[in-house]
């Protein structure tokens, strides 16, 4: 495409263009009343800005990172969509929900260290050396390299079958990696908290499991987090908002579940609740840190609205 005019006009441009594609990505994913300046404002800036990145042997790595339910996938997706359609770059993008930890290997922690690390979701309950070999495989694949993508059931807690995962064909121009807590670094000592909610308080008075979790932070995590080429942060206003989002995308979740002895494992907003209790520490950690080490921060005040709050000098 000869981009010639000003942004305004591109992006304009671009979205007429890539705006089939999008709404049917978007009825994929049973979003609803999604606005073209969502697309406009964010999806085809952030879209427009990568792909001015020089061309390289090796792949872009770009996080995403933000609150459970704040929009790092979905917006991954439609990043993905338009440098594919409109950019004609080589993209492929999976979540750190993908690389689970399996439920028997997270119950043998659970017995060693603490009943909470059963629980899927904080740092230590994910299989980074799969997400490293991954990217390590995408970043050496040859043109004819098949690289099979993880893909976990959320609503099955297990991962999908490997025949069934997604299998990319030769090297990516671009990686996308999104996950709540990516570049995420350790809670210090000095801003350590006792315990701050109803979980914590019951089942980890002694802190056994929240610091066991930091420590694991602390390692493998930033060898993975330290790749990012670029960083994007999805801000909320505050820890109250992580939790309607996150019961937002249970909601939409639901939408897509045909089975109806799965749609029992639908969360209850109480129990989305207590759920996000568990990420409740290291959230607000991150909600007080990541403004200042994220190369990109948009923010989000509710359901698809979001405006660029750092660098937003790149995309006007």
């Amino acid at each position: 495409m000869n981009l010639t005019l000003s942004k305004k006009d591109d992006f304009k441009k671009i979205l007429t263009e890539s705006k089939p594609g999008l709404i049917r990505l978007a009825k994929e994913l049973y979003i609803e009343d999604i606005s073209d300046d969502f697309f406009l404002e964010i999806v085809i800036p952030l879209s427009f800005y990568l792909n001015s990145f020089n061309r390289k042997n090796t792949p872009y790595l770009i996080g995403l990172t933000g609150g459970q339910g704040s929009g790092k996938t979905t917006l991954s997706l439609f990043i993905q969509q338009v440098l594919e359609d409109m950019f004609k770059r080589k993209v492929v993008g999976f979540s750190i929900d993908d690389i689970y930890k399996t439920k028997s290997e997270r119950d043998k922690i659970a017995k060693k260290i603490h009943p909470l690390c059963s629980v899927r979701g904080v740092p230590g309950t994910h299989d980074i050396d799969l997400g490293i070999r991954t990217i390590n495989n995408l970043f050496k694949a040859k043109p004819s390299t098949i690289t099979y993508i993880p893909s976990f059931s959320k609503i099955q807690d297990k991962h999908f079958p490997k025949k069934d995962w997604q299998k990319y064909k030769g090297r990516p121009d671009f990686i996308f990696f999104d996950a709540w807590c990516g570049g995420a670094k350790p809670i210090p000592k000095n801003k350590w908290r006792p315990p701050l909610n109803k979980l914590e308080k019951e089942k980890d008075p002694e802190q056994i499991w929240a610091k066991w979790s930091n420590n694991e932070l602390a390692g493998e995590y930033q060898s993975l987090f330290n790749r990012f080429d670029k960083l994007i942060f999805i801000q909320v206003e505050k820890m109250e908002s992580v939790y309607e989002n996150r019961w937002l995308q249970e909601k939409t979740m639901s939408k897509g579940i045909k089975d109806k002895k799965l749609l029992k494992n639908i969360m209850t907003k109480n129990q989305i609740k207590n759920f996000v209790m568990h990420y409740e520490r290291l959230t607000r950690h991150i909600l007080d840190e990541m403004p200042g080490q994220a190369d990109i921060v948009i923010y989000r005040e509710n359901n698809l609205k979001y405006s660029f709050k750092k660098n937003k000098n790149l995309f006007n």
